[in-house]
C-alpha cells in the first residue's frame, strides 16, 4: 500500500523562504563582526597641515655674467720706405731680333733607322715560331729510322732494350751537329742512336721572325726486341 504525503507537511514550498532567512542572518553576523572592536578610535578635528604638505622650493634660474674676451691688439703699421734714385746712370741696351734669318738654309736630316741587333751564329734557341722538321715530315723520319737502325748484336744477346733520348742542334742550313745522349740505356744502344742521327739528311731549319736560326731538338730512339 502506497503512503501519500500531505501537501501541508511538504517543505518544498518553503525552501526559498528559509534560504532568504539564512542569507540575512549570515550578512548580519558579518556586519556585527566588522563593526565590533575593542580599541577606541580618536578623531582629531584640528590637524596641522604643516606636517602633511612638504615645503615647495622655488627654483629660480640665475643668469651668469659672461665677460667678453678682450679685443686683439692692433696690427703694427707697416711703413713703406721708398728710396728715390736719381736717373743719371746708363744701362746696357739689349737688341732682340724677332725676324727670322732668311739667308740661312734649313737642313732636314733623314730619320735614323733603329739599330737592328742581329743574332749571333752561336745562339741556339729552344723554342721558335717554326720548329725544324725532317724532310717529308714525321712519317718519313720514322721510316728512315726503322730502315737505318742496326740493333747491336751484344744488346740482342743480353736482351737489352729501351728508349735512348738524344738531343742535337739543327743549323741554319739544316745540318745536324752536336749530337748527345741525355738519357742512356746501354753504351751500345747509345752509340747506335748517335750514328743513326748523324746519318740523317739535312732538315728544314727552324725560323724565328722569318729568319733561319739554330734550334736544339730532342728525339727519342726506341730499341725493342721482337
Amino acid at each position: 500500500m502506497d503512503l501519500k504525503k500531505s501537501p501541508k507537511a511538504s517543505l518544498e514550498d518553503k525552501k526559498l523562504f528559509f534560504l532568504l532567512i539564512g542569507f540575512v542572518m549570515v550578512l548580519s553576523l558579518i556586519y556585527i563582526g566588522l563593526e565590533w572592536t575593542k580599541s577606541e578610535v580618536t578623531v582629531y578635528d584640528n590637524v596641522n597641515s604643516d606636517f602633511l604638505v612638504e615645503d615647495e622650493l622655488d627654483v629660480i634660474q640665475t643668469s651668469q655674467d659672461v665677460t667678453p674676451p678682450p679685443p686683439p691688439p692692433p696690427a703694427p703699421e707697416v711703413v713703406e720706405v721708398l728710396n728715390v734714385v736719381e736717373n743719371d746712370k746708363e744701362t746696357a741696351s739689349i737688341e732682340i731680333n724677332t725676324e727670322d734669318d732668311k739667308d740661312k738654309a734649313v737642313v732636314i736630316s733623314a730619320p735614323v733607322a733603329p739599330r737592328v741587333i742581329e743574332e749571333e751564329d752561336n745562339v741556339v734557341f729552344q723554342v721558335v715560331e717554326t720548329m725544324p722538321s725532317f724532310p717529308g715530315g714525321d712519317m718519313a723520319m720514322m721510316k728512315f729510322m726503322s730502315e737505318n737502325i742496326k740493333y747491336p748484336v751484344i744488346a740482342q744477346e743480353n736482351g737489352i732494350q729501351g728508349r735512348v733520348i738524344c738531343q742535337f742542334v739543327v743549323n741554319k742550313d739544316g745540318s745536324i751537329v752536336d749530337v748527345e745522349v741525355v738519357r742512356s740505356v746501354d753504351p751500345s744502344l747509345d752509340k747506335e742512336a748517335i750514328r743513326m742521327i748523324k746519318s740523317m739528311p739535312n732538315w728544314s731549319p727552324g725560323k724565328q721572325r722569318g729568319k733561319s736560326v739554330r734550334v736544339k731538338y730532342t728525339l727519342p730512339v726506341n730499341f725493342r726486341l721482337q
